[in-house]
């Protein structure tokens, strides 16, 4: 008997039926994970997707080189001013009397500087104000505790970061300082209150709880 001889076309064709049919098997892998993928809630892609850009929030911090230079009759006063939802300290240049012993004209200088609107390095850090500008401070009543300022308004009917900036600011003077607290007092017949400026009143400012309040006798 003669052995059969296979044709070299034939071998060809056999070995290229085998590949056709190991690339369709591994389409078929390929869509069957596509498909399990588009179960699971798993969106597939093949470019980037572009999800904006992050929320852009200030500093907090004045560049060295913005800070303004003071006159040869101001002094460098620490006021705080809010700054993502918290009190945060700058440096501003203020008259003289703002760090000086008498109590009255100190108060009067930095209140005028914390109800300040902050200027565009300070608004670009992302700082601001809560203080109404059309506050006023005045000196004590007869009968007051020592040390008492009163305020053209209410303590407690200012915002609770308002009054929280006033106090932690004159807390910084220790002329303004009484005990340990900032004496406040306003415009009626209520009695002035001892106000603490403390890390909790500095973190939490819109907290009604801060500042502490301690009742004087």
């Amino acid at each position: 008997m003669r052995a059969a001889v296979t044709s070299p076309l034939r071998s060809r064709a056999a070995v290229a039926s085998r590949l056709r049919a190991r690339a369709v098997f591994a389409l078929g892998a390929v869509l069957a994970v596509a498909a399990l993928a588009s179960g699971c809630g798993i969106r597939t892609t093949s470019v980037p997707v572009d999800a904006g850009a992050a929320p852009s929030r200030g500093p907090c911090k004045v560049a060295s080189g913005d800070v303004t230079t003071r006159s040869p009759d101001s002094v460098a006063a620490s006021v705080y001013l809010l700054c993502a939802s918290q009190l945060v300290a700058v440096d501003r240049s203020a008259p003289a009397g703002a760090a000086g012993s008498d109590r009255l004209v100190a108060a009067r200088a930095l209140l005028e500087q914390v109800q300040q609107a902050p200027p565009e390095d300070e608004r670009v850090a992302g700082f601001a104000t809560a203080v109404p500008s059309e506050l006023r401070v005045g000196p004590s009543r007869a009968g007051d505790p020592a040390g008492t300022l009163r305020l053209s308004s209410q303590p407690e009917d200012l915002s609770t970061e308002a009054l929280a900036q006033v106090v932690c600011t004159y807390a910084e003077n220790e002329a303004l300082v009484t005990g340990g607290t900032v004496v406040l007092g306003g415009p009626g017949d209520y009695p002035p209150r001892g106000y603490l400026c403390t890390s909790q009143t500095k973190s939490r400012p819109q907290d009604v709880t801060t500042p502490d309040a301690l009742e004087l006798n």
